[in-house]
């Protein structure tokens, strides 16, 4: 079995430390003990570390030796709509642990008024829920969740590969992918809102130069298919 992996936040003289309730879960609840090896991430580097001490409220590990991590074959940015929040945070979740870089929150015309302002002061919240995610994943950095943007400011992604997810007519994702894929490759997938894009956002998206994607026949929620999307996108790169 795959030893359990944390994030700290700092490594220091090959000594990190976790404080506070995520302690008191390490040494209450996963009973952490002295000896023990785990896989701890800077958010860099990857170590094998042991535990030096466990406590109530601090665990203290000692780094063994640096682990090899493989470079990225795909580096993703998840453009998402701003949606009901137990929604997004769902689709928060599961698009870390599918390795997405980037999740930017946008702003539409048919997003819920209200939620950009609100969004803002739930990041502390999101990032704890990608961190959480990136532990179970076994992920070697963290996504980096931006503050919410409006439509027209995301459009100038300069990823390499643009998709935007419709309805109906555009073609399959899986068909608009590159024949020649290769290491390190930049991808951004833009997500709509529960409704879709108005025809204003649509033109606008089309006229940035963004391919238009679908999955399918049926009508998807707006979180499900952006993470269908992202799975389709990302194991085309394995």
């Amino acid at each position: 079995m795959a030893r359990r992996r944390f994030f700290v936040d700092s490594i220091e003289r090959g000594h990190a430390q976790i404080r506070g309730d995520d302690a008191h879960h390490l040494t209450r609840v996963l009973r952490v003990e002295p000896g023990q090896k785990f896989e701890i991430s800077d958010n860099r580097r990857v170590f094998l570390a042991e535990v030096e001490s466990a406590r109530k409220d601090l665990v203290v590990f000692l780094m063994l030796d640096e682990i090899d991590v493989p470079s990225p074959r795909l580096h993703s940015t998840l453009l998402a709509s701003l949606i009901k929040f137990d929604r997004f945070e769902w689709m928060l979740e599961k698009a870390t642990e599918l390795g997405v870089d980037q999740i930017i929150p946008v702003q539409t015309e048919r997003s819920e008024k209200g939620l950009e302002q609100a969004a803002e002061k739930r990041r502390g919240r999101w990032e704890r829920i990608a961190r959480e995610a990136s532990e179970q994943s076994r992920r070697a950095r963290l996504p980096v969740i931006e503050s919410p943007l409006s439509l027209s400011d995301v459009l100038a992604s300069n990823a390499k590969y643009r998709y935007v997810l419709e309805e109906g007519e555009a073609p399959p994702v899986l068909g608009r992918l590159p024949q020649d894929r290769e290491p390190a490759d930049t991808i951004a997938l833009l997500a709509g809102p529960e409704g879709g894009w108005s025809d204003r956002e649509r033109t606008s998206i089309r006229t940035a130069g963004w391919q238009p994607v679908s999955l399918g026949r049926n009508i998807l929620r707006a979180e499900t298919a952006a993470i269908v999307a992202l799975g389709i996108i990302h194991a085309a790169w394995l």
